[in-house]
C-alpha cells in the first residue's frame, strides 16, 4: 500500500519506498523468525552464534556493535545462550573490564548444523528476485546504510 501523504513529490516517493522496504523486511523477518523457532532459537541468538562461528571469539562490546544491539539487549541474548550451554563468557586477562565471548563445543556443533539450513531458507525466500536484482538490492541497501551510519 503506497503512502496517502500528500507532500512534495520527493517526500511521497521516499515514504512510498520506506513503506515498501519496511513491509518487505517485516515479512522476510516473520518467515525467518518462524523458521528459526522451529530450530529452537531466535534471530538474535542465531546472529550471535553465526558471528562467533565466522569471526571467532570477541568482546561482548564488539559483538554488540557488530550486531547493532544495545548492551542490555546483548546481555539478555548472551545470558540465554550461556544458559543453554552454547557459549561461554570470561573476563579478559589483559583488561578485566572486557568480557570475551566464545562458542562452546555444543554451540559450535549447533550453529554448524543450523546455519546451512538457515542460509538455504534465505536463498529460497529471496528467490523471488533474480540474481541481478538481489545484487542490486544489496548494493542499494549498503549505500543507504552507509549514508545513515554517520548520522
Amino acid at each position: 500500500m503506497p503512502t496517502h501523504y500528500k507532500g512534495s513529490a520527493r517526500e511521497t516517493r521516499a515514504l512510498d519506498t520506506f513503506v515498501k522496504l519496511t513491509r518487505a523486511v517485516e515479512t522476510l523477518g516473520s518467515h525467518l523468525q518462524r523458521h528459526l523457532a522451529s530450530l529452537g532459537m531466535t534471530p538474535p541468538q542465531l546472529a550471535v552464534l553465526e558471528a562467533l562461528l565466522h569471526l571467532g571469539p570477541m568482546s561482548q562490546g564488539a559483538l554488540g556493535r557488530k550486531l547493532l544491539r544495545s548492551n542490555p539487549n546483548m546481555t539478555a541474548v548472551l545470558d540465554n545462550l550461556e544458559r543453554n550451554g552454547w557459549l561461554e563468557r570470561e573476563r579478559s586477562p589483559e583488561d578485566r573490564r572486557v568480557v570475551v565471548v566464545r562458542l562452546t563445543p555444543e554451540g559450535r556443533g549447533l550453529i554448524e548444523k543450523v546455519f546451512p539450513a538457515h542460509a538455504a531458507h534465505i536463498a529460497a525466500l529471496l528467490g523471488a528476485l533474480t540474481t541481478e536484482e538481489q545484487e542490486q538490492l544489496g548494493v542499494l541497501c549498503k549505500k543507504l546504510g552507509l549514508s545513515l551510519a554517520g548520522s
